[in-house]
């Protein structure tokens, strides 16, 4: 029977590769000379460091221009509140990867109400879709990239 598995996954290079990029473009540009500011990237997460709120808010444009570039979608980002004190500032901006539960009911609910011949379990942080017919398949594929969901989308695994 045909199946497909519904995933979130980020790659961990693009991102490295893209903040790399981001820093490398704070030491090129004036305003940002000699002030300190730098992004730092731990585990999924960009931590900014700028010397004022205003300059956080640069940063945090330069960076989801250079994650777009390198193919990374943006619904993926989750900012967080800057924190700031007398001498600096600070924000958390954590890339979520990998289907929640929440998400993952969603979308088999919503794969249920399409009136498809298709299935959708869920399989820890993935959600595999089976159907008899391949093109009922590739209408679901159609019907989740259409949906509004806070998570980006891939298909793989594509049995037939």
């Amino acid at each position: 029977m045909p199946s497909f598995d519904t995933v979130s996954e980020l790659n961990a290079h693009e991102v490295s590769n893209a903040v790399d990029q981001a820093n490398r473009e704070l030491t090129q540009r004036f305003d940002f000379k000699d002030t300190g500011a730098r992004f730092e990237l731990k585990e999924f997460v960009v931590t900014l460091h700028a010397q004022v709120d205003f300059q956080l808010k640069q940063m945090l444009e330069i960076l989801k221009l250079r994650l777009s570039k390198r193919g990374i979608d943006l619904v993926c980002l989750e900012v967080k509140d800057p924190q700031t004190n007398l001498a600096a500032a600070r924000q958390d901006v954590v890339l979520r990867h990998g289907i929640d539960q929440d998400n993952a009911r969603k979308i088999t609910r919503l794969l249920k109400d399409s009136k498809l011949k298709i299935q959708g379990s869920v399989q820890g942080d993935k959600v595999r879709v089976t159907g008899k017919q391949r093109d009922d398949l590739q209408a679901a594929m159609t019907l989740l990239r259409g949906a509004k969901l806070d998570v980006p989308l891939q298909f793989n695994n594509f049995r037939d």
